[in-house]
């Protein structure tokens, strides 16, 4: 079997609601440029009431799918990446299947944090490659509605957003996933997550309504341990695909901080014009903002067949990886 997947589509969306650092800053009592000084970050999109996940998530799917310009009946997989899901239960995708017209294909929740969209990328690969149809790949949040308002580290950084990418069967060897690296750090399980709401602690009268939000315990740890995990995975995927960091046409990381990414690119050796940076205008929507980076550094400058993309991200779990991709 010498199929490979190809990218053919990509889409994204946000809500209307743009918010700038000042409402942040003027509300957390942080003095003008805070914000944008220490993340990067001038502007975020938040979901306004009407807004839902599935509603963002399918926006940005019928971009993709227009971009791609196949018939809806082809697709065989949804994969949609996302830690706010419509409900806890049932998961949210054959919804978003369902409103997009997928009636031929699976729908599946991945629960994969900032890094979620890598993990669904490189499923949605070896699903292509195997059965030769093509699938879908969404990555969505609206983070606005699980931040502290009160806590400042978290407050500052998340966004709303959704974006999609549809991989297709390809004969070409230079297409689709050349090389990856998948990782875990469950002794850093506690550094960004969400107190209550699980089995280990689920809902109940006596719960402080704090405990249903995000929370990041040590923002420096966070920062470190990202930045090495985000450069380990690069190396190893690098590697895995016979290139080096030379070779890579755009450096599309997870948007989690400018600082970090800003540090896994000099510990790369990858110049600063070939990273991909959609943070100060979109802020911090954890697994949504590559293929929303992906899609708007499409529109700015389209990909050219034999460009080398490098895909990274680390975040809660700790969980991380990276994917060198042929365009």
């Amino acid at each position: 079997m010498n199929r490979t997947a190809r990218i053919i589509g990509l889409g994204h969306h946000v809500p209307a609601r743009r918010v700038g650092n000042a409402e942040i800053e003027a509300s957390l009592g942080l003095e003008a440029g805070w914000i944008e000084g220490r993340t990067g970050i001038r502007s975020r999109f938040w979901a306004e009431p009407g807004d839902t996940l599935s509603g963002l998530a399918a926006k940005a799917g019928a971009m993709a799918l227009e971009a791609a310009g196949i018939d809806r009946k082809e697709i065989g997989l949804l994969l949609l990446a996302t830690s706010t899901p419509d409900h806890l239960l049932p998961p949210t995708a054959p919804l978003v299947a369902h409103r997009l017209g997928l009636k031929k294909a699976g729908g599946v929740d991945l629960a994969g944090a900032c890094a979620g969209f890598i993990y669904a990328m490189t499923f949605a690969d070896g699903f292509v490659r195997q059965h030769d149809r093509p699938a879908l790949i969404i990555a969505a949040n609206i983070l606005s509605r699980r931040i502290n308002p009160a806590e400042r580290a978290s407050a500052v950084l998340f966004a709303d957003a959704a974006g999609a990418v549809v991989l297709a069967p390809s004969s070409d060897p230079g297409h689709g996933i050349l090389g990856a690296s998948l990782a875990s750090d469950g002794s850093a399980y506690g550094l960004i997550h969400i107190p209550a709401g699980g089995s280990n602690r689920p809902f109940a009268e006596e719960i402080d309504i704090a405990e249903t939000r995000m929370t990041i315990a040590n923002g420096r740890e966070v920062f470190v341990k990202a930045v090495e995990m985000m450069s380990r995975c690069s190396l190893e995927a690098l590697a895995a695909a016979g290139v080096s960091a030379l070779d890579v046409s755009r450096f599309v990381p997870h948007q989690a901080n400018a600082r970090i990414f800003n540090a896994v690119g000099k510990s790369l050796g990858i110049a600063d014009e070939r990273i991909v940076k959609t943070i100060a205008d979109y802020g911090n929507s954890s697994a949504a903002t590559i293929p929303l980076s992906l899609s708007i550094g499409h529109s700015t400058k389209p990909f050219r067949p034999g460009e080398t993309l490098l895909l990274a991200a680390a975040g809660a779990g700790l969980t991380g990886g990276a994917l060198v991709i042929g365009a």
